[in-house]
């Protein structure tokens, strides 16, 4: 029996590193941790998503000292997850920018999130006695802000629910190039343990009506061409398809949890086995997508002990 983790062997870091999109934007890549993006202006920049903690945060700021000396004045969130937000406190003075549903899962759930997010990932949490407390965006919008940011448009669209009940996406209409958040990960296992299956694999199709030409997925590899972007959103859509569809048909048939992952790992493993993480994250998709195939249209809130419990009952 294994109440550990799967991402407790992960310990090795990733060093990201600035990958040039077009002209002064740029991803801060790495192998498959939380990819973030950086948009230089003429006066400031302008980061999509923040990293971990404040001391991760130094690090990409570090970073973007290399190419330019200009401060950090916007920071947009795509969603809330604390592996997205919490280095917020780093950016000094900078506005900070989100959908109103993001503000909403912060103040509702974002400790809950935190804590359990920092229980099952703690690498990805280096310097976590720096927080100060929950991110609070300080300027929201309902469906789309779109401005203008040393001449250059940007567009923040409320995509709905996902990955999580309120995704967000940068989009640069005249670049096409298109920050994705965790609506799309690239050969990494997508997270769903608080998505919404059916409306998830809806924002994708959305995704590709607008034709990028880069892609900054939310872990992974940039994806550079159209023909890279269209292939990443529909292998991500693969797996979305397959997971409701073992799941629902193990439900149909009367099968409890643990026969239903069981089986899950049987029919996802082959074809998706060697993505990132896919230890550390089928567990808690296959349960939100038992929970959904029951009719639980609310992902049901994680805490240590639910995580506990689960992890207990599947690797017993």
């Amino acid at each position: 029996m294994s109440t550990t983790f799967a991402s407790a062997t992960d310990t090795a870091d990733q060093k990201a590193k600035l990958v040039e999109f077009a002209t002064d934007v740029y991803g801060y890549v790495s192998d498959f941790d939380p990819n973030v993006g950086l948009i230089v202006g003429d006066e400031s920049c302008l980061v999509i998503d923040t990293r971990a903690t404040p001391r991760m945060a130094r690090e990409f700021i570090a970073d973007i000292r290399t190419i330019t000396d200009k401060p950090v004045r916007h920071v947009f969130l795509t969603h809330y997850h604390a592996v997205r937000v919490l280095g917020a406190s780093a950016y000094e003075n900078a506005e900070i920018i989100s959908s109103r549903d993001t503000l909403e899962m912060i103040r509702t759930t974002g400790q809950f999130d935190f804590e359990v997010e920092m229980r099952r990932f703690p690498r990805l949490f280096k310097g976590a006695e720096e927080i100060p407390g929950l991110t609070t965006p300080h300027l929201t919008f309902d469906r789309e802000m779109s401005f203008w940011f040393s001449g250059r448009e940007v567009r923040l669209r409320a995509a709905g629910r996902g990955h999580t009940a309120g995704d967000s996406i940068c989009w640069l209409p005249e670049e096409r190039v298109l920050f994705t958040g965790d609506l799309l990960e690239q050969r990494a296992t997508p997270y769903t343990g608080e998505g919404f299956l059916s409306d998830w694999i809806a924002r994708l199709d959305e995704l590709t009506t607008l034709d990028a030409k880069v892609a900054m997925p939310g872990r992974g590899a940039a994806l550079t061409g159209t023909t890279a972007v269209q292939a990443s959103i529909a292998d991500m859509k693969g797996f979305l398809v397959a997971l409701r569809k073992v799941v629902g048909g193990s439900v149909e048939q009367g099968l409890d949890l643990v026969a239903t992952y069981k089986r899950a790992v049987a029919e996802l493993k082959p074809r998706f086995g060697d993505w990132a993480i896919f230890g550390h994250a089928l567990p808690f998709d296959v349960a939100r997508a038992f929970d959904e195939a029951r009719g639980i249209d609310s992902p049901v809130p994680w805490t240590a002990e639910r995580d506990q419990e689960l992890w207990k009952a599947l690797h017993d």
